[in-house]
């Protein structure tokens, strides 16, 4: 049994969260645990509890709720995304993956459509990793692959402290941060956050899996003079091995694999003084493959060539990875299920790989999972240009939906 959600409420919701740390660009900087992060947080909550839902908070501030099943003994199908935001992001990111999950409870409620399988929502920490990293930290704690206390101890650039956030804006709730049953399956809606959908002409993305990802640093330590007086052959420029660096990692993927893509997303230099020679400077990287050797390789050559653009500049490096997670390919059963969905509502759908690293990774070690992916127009996210079709929403939000539906075996009198 299929339902189709209703669109005015999917748009007013989207339009409503959006306005929960707005920019004048119409894009969306609701940074994790901030003001606007617990805003958000309240919003979803107050929608949650006028379903007549319990809403179960856990210690790292991810929340819950579940509509109950018919069956005692059914495992819950769980179906989410976030509320957080990048820096002066988009509207839709995962937020629309939140809103869709929140319509298809409210349509059911609409219905009076039971299942036998209870379904729970989720709204996951700190997906985005912008302002405390690593990303995904949420669901990573809840899938057991992080550690609850060193999470609590990430500090974001200003030396604030993750924990002390959580208590500050009320979201460090009592619940464990750990699945305490078994849950039948996970779906996601996101945008695609990439071009192919767009070119390709399709409504829908039946997501197969998720790359592999590797962030981290190297941070290169030379000696602090002045630029006027200090002779070429005395300097120990760390800024120099750092711009070697950021021109090979844009080098690299081409040289280990063809779905490889690597970025330098953030330079740190000090003093930062236009007329001292900088002292230290830090690069970070973001490399990707479906392939997890690929990913090894790619960071393997990575730290040698860091070594030797040290070497030739006479400073000291240190390479530091921060964040890693092994790509992930989503059940059959899961897929199989979105892509008949999506075939019985007549979208154009096709399948891809995410290169976008997302909480269902995680999930996806705890039980069966699969996610859903509308269109983003021009491949654009992670900016305020992001842009997804209320129609496009709409034909996603639906797909997900019933995705979630078909597996809790909706049953009828």
């Amino acid at each position: 049994m299929a339902v189709a959600l209703n669109r005015d409420r999917l748009v007013d919701a989207m339009e409503t969260q959006a306005a929960i740390g707005g920019t004048e660009d119409d894009g969306l900087h609701r940074l994790a645990l901030s003001d606007a992060d617990k805003a958000a947080r309240d919003w979803f909550v107050e929608q949650l509890r006028a379903l007549d839902l319990p809403v179960r908070i856990d210690e790292f501030g991810n929340i819950f709720a579940r509509r109950p099943g018919t069956d005692p003994d059914a495992d819950p199908v769980l179906i989410g995304s976030h509320l957080d935001s990048q820096p002066n992001g988009g509207i839709y990111d995962g937020q629309l993956g939140v809103v869709a999950a929140l319509e298809l409870l409210r349509t059911l409620d609409d219905e009076g459509i039971e299942t036998s399988h209870p379904i729970e929502i989720v709204n996951w920490t700190n997906e985005e990793g912008s302002r405390f990293q690593p990303g995904l930290q949420g669901s990573g704690v809840w899938c057991g692959e992080f550690d609850l206390q060193t999470e609590y101890d990430r500090t974001d650039r200003d030396g604030v402290r993750l924990g002390d956030e959580l208590e500050r804006i009320g979201y460090r709730g009592d619940a464990p941060a750990e699945p305490t049953e078994a849950y039948e399956a996970y779906f996601e809606l996101h945008i695609e956050q990439g071009p192919y959908l767009d070119e390709s002409g399709n409504d829908v993305g039946v997501v197969t899996g998720v790359v592999g990802l590797s962030w981290g640093e190297v941070t290169f330590t030379g000696e602090a003079n002045h630029a006027g007086s200090t002779p070429m052959s005395m300097r120990y420029d760390a800024s120099v091995p750092a711009a070697e660096l950021l021109s090979y990692v844009r080098r690299l993927p081409g040289q280990v694999g063809d779905r490889t893509v690597g970025t330098v997303g953030s330079i740190d230099v000090e003093p930062d003084s236009i007329n001292i020679i900088p002292e230290s400077a830090t690069v970070t990287w973001d490399i990707r493959d479906p392939a997890d050797d690929v990913v090894d390789h790619a960071i393997d050559r990575l730290s040698a060539e860091a070594e030797a653009a040290a070497r030739r500049e006479g400073v000291d490096c240190e390479v530091e990875e921060t964040a890693r997670t092994e790509s992930a390919k989503f059940a059959d059963r899961c897929v199989e299920t979105v892509q008949r969905v999506a075939d019985e509502f007549g979208y154009e759908s096709m399948r891809l790989l995410s290169g976008g690293n997302h909480d269902a990774s995680h999930v996806n070690e705890v039980c069966d999972a699969a996610m859903v992916f509308a269109v983003s127009e021009d491949g654009k996210s992670h900016t305020s240009e992001e842009y997804t079709s209320w129609e496009d929403c709409y034909r996603a939000a639906n797909t997900v939906a019933n995705a979630a539906l078909a597996t809790a075996s909706p049953t009828t009198d």
